[in-house]
Order: C-alpha cells, then sequence, then structure tokens
C-alpha cells in the first residue's frame, strides 16, 4: 500500500474524529435538555443502553470523511491480478522421456499435464507449444484458441534422440513478443546433453524480462532404465532449480503422473497474474461520497442533523 499524499489522509482522518467529537457533544446537550422536562420512567429509559441511530449516522459520515481523505491521499495497492500474456510450454521429447519412472510413462504423462496447464489458463492467454530432442521444433505458435492448442499436444512428437534444453529455450523465446507479461515453462528431467549451454541461453532470456519456470519429471535411483539403453533413468534437479533461478521462475518437482498434472495446473495461475498497481482513488472516491451523502440525508430525515 501507497500514498502518493499522506497529508490528505491525515486531515480526513482529523476530520472524522472532528466530526465524532462534535456529533457527541450535541447528543450529549440534547439528552440534558431532554432530562430537565422528563420524569423518572423516561430517565431510566434515556439513560439505558440502547442503539443510537444519531450516533450511527455519525460513524457512517465518519468513515465517508476518512474515505474521502485517503482517495485525496491517492491510496494503492499492489495486487496479483490476471494478465493475459503469452505462455509457451517446452516439452522434452527426448529419448530418455520413454522412461517409466512415471507412469505409464513421462512422455505420456507430460501430455495429460500440458492439457491441464491448457485448461488452467485464462481464455485469452496466447498458448504455444515447442517440442525438443536433439533440436528444438515449434509444435503450436502463439494461439488464444485453447482447442487448437489441444489439438496441437497430439502432434508432439514421440520421445527419441538427446537433449538440448537450451536451443529449446531459445526457440521458446522467439515465439514470445517483445513486451508484455511472458512465461516459458520447462517440463524435461534436465539431463542436457546437446545444443546450447542451457544456463547461459536462460540467463539470457531473463534479460528480456520473461520468466522461466521449470517442472522436473522423473525420478532417481528408481532402478528403471531407459527403454533401449542400459542407462538408468534420472533427473538432474539441480539444473532445473539454476535455470528458473537465473530467470526469475520456479523449480517444481513431479514424481507421479497426479502431481505432474497438478503442478502444471498450478503454474497456469501463476504465469499467467502480474503484480500490479491498483489506484484506489475513484472507488474510494465514490465510497466516501455515498456514506457522506447518505449519513447527511438520514439524519435529516430523521430530524437529527443539522
Amino acid at each position: 500500500m501507497s500514498l502518493a499524499h499522506p497529508l490528505w489522509l491525515v486531515a480526513g482522518v482529523v476530520a472524522a474524529c472532528a466530526f465524532l467529537a462534535l456529533a457527541q457533544l450535541a447528543a450529549r446537550r440534547a439528552r440534558a435538555d431532554a432530562l430537565v422536562y422528563s420524569d423518572l420512567a423516561f430517565f431510566e429509559t434515556a439513560t439505558g443502553a440502547r442503539f443510537d441511530p444519531a450516533f450511527a449516522l455519525a460513524v457512517t459520515c465518519a468513515a465517508g470523511l476518512v474515505a474521502l481523505g485517503a482517495s485525496l491521499a491517492g491510496l494503492s495497492v499492489l495486487a496479483n491480478l490476471p494478465a493475459r500474456g503469452a505462455v509457451v510450454l517446452c516439452v522434452d521429447t527426448s529419448g530418455s522421456m520413454r522412461s517409466a519412472d512415471v507412469t505409464p510413462s513421462r512422455a505420456a504423462a507430460a501430455a495429460a499435464a500440458v492439457r491441464a496447464f491448457v485448461d488452467g489458463v485464462p481464455d485469452g492467454t496466447r498458448l504455444g507449444i515447442v517440442g525438443f530432442a536433439s533440436a528444438a521444433g515449434v509444435v503450436q505458435p502463439l494461439s488464444t484458441d485453447k482447442e487448437t492448442v489441444r489439438d496441437a499436444i497430439a502432434q508432439i512428437p514421440p520421445p527419441y534422440g538427446g537433449t538440448a534444453i537450451g536451443d529449446a529455450l531459445s526457440a521458446a523465446a522467439r515465439l514470445l513478443p517483445s513486451s508484455g507479461r511472458r512465461a516459458v515453462v520447462l517440463i524435461t528431467d534436465g539431463v542436457n546433453n546437446l545444443g546450447a549451454n542451457p544456463l547461459e541461453a536462460a540467463r539470457a532470456i531473463g534479460t528480456l524480462g520473461i520468466e522461466i519456470d521449470t517442472v522436473g519429471i522423473g525420478t532417481n535411483g528408481s532402478g528403471t532404465f531407459v527403454p533401449g539403453t542400459a542407462k538408468e533413468s534420472s533427473i538432474d534437479e539441480n539444473a532445473l532449480r539454476a535455470i528458473a533461478g537465473v530467470a526469475r521462475g520456479a523449480y517444481a518437482r513431479a514424481d507421479d503422473a497426479a502431481s505432474l498434472r497438478g503442478r502444471l495446473a498450478a503454474l497456469a495461475a501463476s504465469t499467467t497474474r502480474a503484480s500490479r498497481r491498483v489506484d484506489l482513488s475513484y472507488p474510494l472516491a465514490l465510497a466516501g461520497g455515498v456514506l457522506v451523502v447518505f449519513a447527511v440525508a438520514g439524519g435529516m430525515l430523521a430530524g437529527r442533523f443539522p
């Protein structure tokens, strides 16, 4: 929360306190005058605990004065609001994605998770898909049509070949616009063996204001092997944390298909929101004006004001 002109808020609070003090003084004088001509029964009724409409109206008017003061002070808050930006999903399609340490396989679980992400983003968000193995290729250019993006998921190549994470990140960045809320979501086991250095690519992308979130898919020490090889299935979490770290993103690990879908669904919300400063001057002015008018009008109708 911030104030452009804090003295106006102070003035509003002082005015509200002064108004309440005057209203209390007027009420005490009115009760004192009434008691001069009252009998004992009236005295007991007047001094007993009861709801005082005049005091309620005075509090309402005071609240309106504070709101008007806050409006003139230029009150604003930092809020996390939906931002219909652009997100590119980078999906690992290397041979290691055939591993079954995540059921039914890493590749099948990743495809299901991408669908969960697409379902979770607000309508109007531009989405794209890059698939990568030994090289990176655009599966789906940016589109706001969710059905088109869902159809493109079926076109993600089957797992085969090496892993070029750096090339994939660069390809994703080229798809994104030059401004606005932009993010890359990298879904991989993090074991890079081809192409550009992933960390250097991520650092360069981060300087453009593009966030990179990484989702690690796979396990270490599961005893499973990449089909058709003697290589044990693994995941390089340190590399994925580093990639996310240099581009103001977050790393999340998914050990099974259900958690992977959950991670991507959560990312769908976070990558399509942005912190924005919201000016509350006009809403506060409207609210304050309504409260003051309501209180004064109510008091006049009840014969309590002026």
